[in-house]
């Protein structure tokens, strides 16, 4: 929660002022009751001592001011509103080596229960499209609201081949310029795509690029920093994920048919690049924990956004209420007000 106008809340130092004055008065009472000399006759015109409960209204009061203070200092509660409709393309690396068993129980296994996640994360509006990327690229999902084939086709995930990282980039591009392209009213197809960016200059993304990647380009037509200025042209931004640690193995095939052992640390320093370009964030999974959480953020990042509400009707009313009690609570009890 924050303030508006936090300089008001310095209003509350009153209240402790307040609670000293009222304890000062509290203990000046048995004067007053002994300049009353005849004791017998206070006895029988006093029924009782209202004991701890003559302190209640005056706690309420109290209380009621700190509201109004509160109130006056203007709350603002952030909460996050689900946005109503975008495009998120996951390109996910299936190349050999997201066999690896540095991230448990495999990379590839952990790459999928996050995309579970973050595809279950995103608000009912959002179109998911999942393409994945070995030696080549395949388009498994286009754009699509029914995230129950895009869950089908996480779990068909399977690692083998190299990483044509820059080919998928760029294949991820055109699936969000296709998906956004206006439809010509005539013929009913897409409208040639035009050159000015998605988005305008401060305007919430309506698509992002979700990359994630656990090693470096080795094959493939477009280099990744290429890929990564077509992103940035359309104003897509991409969130790359760099998998495992720099110590990760893998079994291979080679181009003979052999396997080989052979180390697949992260590229986090291209991935980080991709994203500076278009705008995006980079993050670094060296875990299945980690990557699951990233994933979990991205979710929030990419399908909320945070909304300040002034919330300062709630304290006015909470200071009416203990006003009402603490008045009520005196009439029932000491039949007057305050």
């Amino acid at each position: 929660m924050t303030f508006l106008w936090p300089w008001m809340l310095l209003g509350l130092g009153v209240v402790p002022l307040l609670a000293g004055l009222y304890a000062v008065m509290q203990r000046r009472r048995p004067r007053y009751a002994a300049r009353f000399t005849n004791l017998d006759l206070l006895a029988n015109v006093v029924e009782g001592s209202p004991g701890w409960r003559r302190h209640i209204p005056p706690v309420l009061y109290l209380l009621a001011i700190a509201a109004v203070v509160v109130a006056l200092a203007r709350p603002q509660l952030v909460t996050k509103t689900p946005r109503q409709e975008g495009t998120v393309v996951l390109v996910t690396d299936v190349s050999g080596s997201m066999n690896a068993t540095d991230v448990n129980p495999t990379r590839m296994a952990a790459a999928q229960e996050a995309a579970h996640t973050l595809v279950d994360r995103l608000p009912k509006g959002f179109r998911v499209s999942l393409i994945a990327f070995s030696s080549g690229v395949s388009v498994l999902v286009p754009p699509t609201t029914e995230k129950e084939s895009v869950h089908a086709a996480i779990d068909r995930l399977s690692p083998l081949g190299g990483t044509a990282m820059g080919d998928a980039l760029a294949t991820a591009v055109d699936v969000v310029k296709a998906a956004l392209a206006p439809t010509d009213g005539g013929s009913g197809g897409p409208a040639p795509t035009p050159e000015a960016p998605i988005r305008a200059e401060g305007e919430a993304a309506p698509a992002v690029i979700v990359l994630l990647s656990d090693g470096a380009n080795t094959v493939g037509t477009y280099q990744p920093l290429d890929a990564a200025r077509l992103a940035a042209e359309a104003g897509i931004p991409v969130y790359a994920v760099a998998l495992g640690t720099p110590d990760g193995v893998a079994v291979v095939i080679d181009p003979q048919g052999r396997q080989r052992t052979v180390r697949v640390p992260p590229d986090f320093a291209t991935l980080q690049a991709i994203a500076e370009t278009t705008g995006g964030r980079a993050f670094q999974a060296p875990g299945a924990d980690q990557l699951a959480s990233i994933y979990r953020d991205l979710g929030d990042r990419i399908g909320y956004y945070e909304e300040q509400t002034d919330v300062s009707w709630a304290g006015a009313a909470l200071a009416g209420v203990l006003v009402l009690a603490g008045g009520t609570l005196g009439l029932l009890w000491f039949n007057r007000f305050p």
